[in-house]
């Protein structure tokens, strides 16, 4: 499984979302806001905004909150407005970092991420550091539990899919950024639960580690993940099934 998925499939198990709903939802908002703000108030012609809403409604945020995130986009204020930013670096054991971001004062989050990087012994880099290691790809994370894999793998690849791992918890579809929401869509059409996609920055090649450094890279992500700014972390680790059950556990 790929370190992104693998890191997802970690998070339901800790109960993250649940122990912290706060500061999900205040993340959930700001994507909400940003797709808005660069892609208007329609989700029926906004993709990006339709994907940040479903991610909202899936983690039962309040149908006022998700308006009011919408609004703010499209209101007008520059003050208010928000960019999404991008880190790069190296990690616990060498990996390859990515970390995505949305702010409204850039300067406060660079200091937070590179403050990160440093307690955990990670260098951060300038643009272009590692972005050549990774690809950007849809991502469709369906639950494995009641559906035929082989039959879901097929939908996928006639829909348009790059490729599809299955998985005992989860079955990842990965396209081409162009086919992301016609494979999504497709999916859907076939009565898949595809809730949980995104756009994500998949690694070409995975890096292996001993399993301390594997548990390291763990704690590091999820560490700068509870920072307030930052929306995502991909790292090229690759995790064993061991590592990541013996997290998920702590």
């Amino acid at each position: 499984m790929s370190g992104h998925s693998k890191w997802s499939t970690i998070k339901h198990k800790k109960g993250a979302a649940d122990q912290k709903r706060g500061a999900i939802f205040t993340k959930l908002a700001k994507a909400v806001t940003v797709a808005a703000q660069n892609g208007g108030a329609d989700p029926e012609t906004n993709f990006t905004l339709r994907l940040a809403v479903d991610k909202a409604r899936a983690a039962n945020m309040p149908k006022d909150n998700i308006e009011r995130a919408i609004q703010r986009g499209v209101g007008g204020d520059k003050s208010d407005a928000l960019d999404d930013v991008v880190y790069e670096g190296y990690g616990p054991g060498g990996v390859a970092v990515m970390v995505e971001a949305t702010t409204d004062n850039r300067n406060r989050t660079a200091g937070q991420v590179r403050s990160v990087f440093t307690k955990h012994g990670s260098s951060l880099g300038e643009s272009g550091t590692v972005a050549w290691q990774f690809n950007r790809r849809g991502t469709i994370a369906v639950p494995a539990a009641g559906i035929d894999p082989d039959e879901l793998v097929m939908a996928a690849i006639d829909a348009g899919a790059l490729d599809v791992e299955p998985d005992d918890e989860y079955v990842t579809v990965y396209t081409e950024v162009a086919d992301f929401q016609k494979v999504k869509q497709a999916l859907e059409a076939a009565g898949y639960d595809a809730g949980d996609a995104e756009l994500a920055m998949v690694p070409a090649v995975l890096m292996a580690l001993d399993p301390g450094k594997q548990l390291q890279v763990l704690k590091f992500i999820e560490v700068l993940e509870d920072q307030d700014d930052v929306d995502q972390v991909w790292t090229n680790a690759e995790i064993s099934d061991e590592v990541a059950e013996q997290y998920a556990q702590s």
